[in-house]
């Protein structure tokens, strides 16, 4: 138990990360339930800015699942290229649209089965779109969340399954999507990978692995 704060801790570290990010909120642009979808899919080991910089001409020439569901591969491609594996995003998002139409009538589905059965599409992504298009409340954990969790000490998980079930515990449901969206910004502003900047952070004082 010593890698974890404990409980009475947690409230406080909340409202710091709230203080230090108040504007934290879903980095990809998006007008509804299916442009979330496609654009969390593709954000996969690339960034959120790149990402949001191919969307407009892709959902422009495909706007809806009927659309991305017959479109060509290669023209997919080239509105992609510039993100990380778009050879594969490019054939996911394709069947993935496929999907929507044959077993959800062209309408995301709202419930956590159903999004995962979906191509290209794992817990991540499906507790995103959960939480950012629904309103459900979710924890999606990326590698932001699962280094800042365990290195503040809100979690001691070895992986992100294990994470995720930590934070829901020890967060209050009203606060998870929050939550979420604070350690991100948390990560990638200030509890950096390889150069975390404990001396500017205002949890330096709680954290348990700040270096100081």
């Amino acid at each position: 138990m010593d890698n974890l704060l404990p409980d009475t801790k947690i409230a406080e570290v909340l409202g710091i990360l709230e203080q230090m990010h108040p504007e934290a909120s879903c980095a990809l642009d998006h007008g509804n339930e299916f442009e979330l979808l496609i654009s969390v899919v593709l954000s996969a080991q690339t960034t959120d800015v790149s990402v949001n910089k191919v969307t407009p001409a892709l959902f422009a020439a495909y706007p809806d699942p009927a659309a991305l569901a017959a479109a060509d591969r290669q023209h997919v491609e080239e509105l992609i290229r510039t993100i990380g594996l778009y050879r594969n995003k490019s054939a996911n998002i394709i069947r993935l649209a496929d999907r929507l139409l044959k077993d959800f009538g062209g309408i995301v589905p709202n419930d956590f089965d159903s999004l995962v059965s979906l191509p290209g599409v794992g817990r991540k992504t499906a507790n995103v779109v959960l939480a950012e298009g629904f309103g459900v409340p979710r924890i999606a954990v990326d590698t932001h969340v699962f280094r800042v969790s365990n290195r503040i000490g809100l979690t001691d998980g070895k992986d992100v399954t294990e994470v995720e079930e930590m934070l829901m515990r020890r967060i209050p449901r009203d606060q998870w999507i929050k939550t979420h969206h604070m350690l991100i910004f948390h990560g990638r502003r200030c509890c950096t990978a390889r150069r975390p900047r404990c001396a500017d952070c205002g949890l330096r004082d709680i954290c348990l692995g700040a270096e100081l």
